[in-house]
């Protein structure tokens, strides 16, 4: 099966957040399988082409567009095995970051109809493009209209990351870069406005459409969670799935990781203590192993709940029975509230507004408990890593959260972290609930045979990437004719 996969980012080469990681990830474990999975992406600025080798392709090729014609590079480079297209226009793309501008969307299509422009000069036949996120949506779009292109019969997959940023644009987009009426089209009974997004079109032009966990998969059909297209997913309930996201466990690996202080793996997990009193050294708290370490390593805005956090850690905080770090950055509201916290618990908590990813690292090794008080969270990888660090997630039960973390005290015998609810809009409740879960786990702490049984339970998991690489393979030959295992294999 030969599989082009369409994306914004991947890592290492370039990462914003969780859609770099799966690009990066799920095509290595693809490839392990035996099919020829190739990343197309702009070239940006940011880019380190002497890093990563890249060799040009082909320069100047036309790319229709409007008001004229633009022409781009094409470069390929290697990356940890897997071969990489990048597209270059310096407009577009010779930019120091890959999001937030105003021309995002014309950037994103541009991106898509530079791909199509470029497909003879890649040297490769797909037999399905995956396209990732809204960013890459287009491509789709584009493709149910150009019966004369070489890729228009090939499989379509699209895979929603976060169902929340859609890219949307107006009736004058659609019509100055030709998406016409058919491209627009609803199911019936749908308002028409209901297509004028990225993410729409996505989800109307795929052949499968999925999402990064089960339980994100179901809620996105429903008004609490569907951002205005649940109404278009239901629509397309048929050819709409979910398969819970992985982790790549060379690189999240206790045992191998340099920025520990003391590696450490489920056959060798006492010597995790000298990580979490290297963190609490680093964090300035006291070193006490009798105290449990909560932490998160998060964006820290209203979608991730960390808003959360300071009114129902209080309490705790107060009786000196936990201890608390954070490391992020995002709004600013949560910003000064977490503030407020640390200085009032000097003795308790510490709050690092930046993003740090040794840092990170050090945390999931040392603490005791990983907070992820998400209100929604399409699937998470936080918890899936502190899983395999032998960190306690404690988690609200939505999308990945709820099929990756089982409640200690609901499944006494397979509980791996703790679980709590709460409506979405009833924040009294939800603060309430994360409280509970936080004492919950406190107390559990003393229990030191417990906890560590709890610890080996989610390290001994398999969420790695090769567990989910499986499930992709069956979308792949759900969009073609042939089964994807008597195709060619990887050249």
């Amino acid at each position: 099966m030969n599989v082009l996969f369409a994306a914004a980012e991947m890592s290492p080469i370039v990462k914003v957040g969780g859609l770099g990681d799966v690009a990066g990830s799920l095509p290595r474990a693809l490839r392990a399988l035996g099919h020829d999975v190739r990343v197309a992406l702009p070239l940006y600025g940011t880019v380190d082409r002497e890093a990563y080798r890249l060799e040009r392709i082909a320069s100047d090729i036309e790319v229709p567009w409007r008001p004229a014609a633009e022409r781009v590079g094409l470069w390929r480079a290697e990356v940890r095995g897997v071969p990489v297209y990048l597209i270059e226009h310096e407009r577009m793309f010779g930019r120091n970051a890959v999001y937030g501008f105003k021309d995002d969307l014309e950037r994103f299509l541009f991106f898509c109809d530079a791909l199509l422009a470029c497909a003879p000069h890649l040297g490769f036949a797909p037999d399905v493009v995956h396209a990732q996120d809204w960013h890459t949506a287009l491509l789709l779009t584009r493709l149910s209209a150009m019966r004369a292109h070489p890729w228009a019969g090939l499989g379509r997959v699209y895979t929603i990351h976060n169902l929340g940023l859609q890219g949307k644009f107006t009736r004058r987009f659609a019509d100055v870069h030709g998406i016409g009426a058919r491209q627009l089209r609803v199911p019936g009974g749908l308002p028409a406005n209901t297509a004028m997004s990225a993410m729409a079109q996505g989800i109307l032009h795929a052949g499968r459409v999925n999402t990064v966990s089960e339980t994100y998969a179901r809620e996105i059909t429903t008004k609490a969670y569907g951002a205005g297209l649940e109404r278009l997913l239901r629509a397309r309930l048929r050819v709409l799935s979910g398969i819970v996201n992985g982790i790549d466990y060379e690189e999240f690996d206790p045992a191998k990781d340099k920025h520990l202080i003391r590696r450490f793996s489920a056959q060798r997990l006492s010597a995790r203590i000298e990580d979490k009193r290297a963190l609490q050294r680093v964090a300035g708290l006291p070193v006490d192993d009798s105290v449990p370490l909560f932490a998160t390593v998060t964006r820290l805005y209203a979608q991730k709940g960390i808003d959360l956090v300071p009114g129902a850690s209080r309490r705790l905080l107060e009786a000196g029975r936990a201890q608390l770090v954070i490391l992020g950055n995002g709004d600013g509201k949560v910003h000064r509230a977490l503030l407020a916290l640390e200085a009032r618990y000097q003795e308790q908590v510490k709050v690092w507004l930046e993003f740090n990813a040794a840092l990170g690292q050090q945390i999931y090794g040392g603490c005791d408990v990983f907070l992820m008080p998400s209100r929604y969270e399409p699937c998470g990888l936080g918890q899936l890593i502190s899983l395999r660090y032998g960190a306690v997630p404690l988690v609200r039960r939505t999308g990945g959260l709820a099929d990756t973390v089982t409640d200690i005290d609901a499944a006494p015998a397979e509980g791996t972290g703790y679980v709590f609810d709460g409506a979405l809009g009833d924040d009294r409740l939800l603060r309430a609930e994360l409280r509970g879960a936080m004492e919950r786990a406190a107390r559990a702490y003393a229990d030191r045979r417990g906890w560590r049984a709890m610890q080996l339970r989610g390290m001994r998991q398999d969420w790695s990437w090769g567990r989910a690489a499986g499930r992709y393979v069956e979308l792949y030959e759900g969009v073609t004719k042939t089964p994807a295992r008597a195709r060619g294999t990887r050249r």
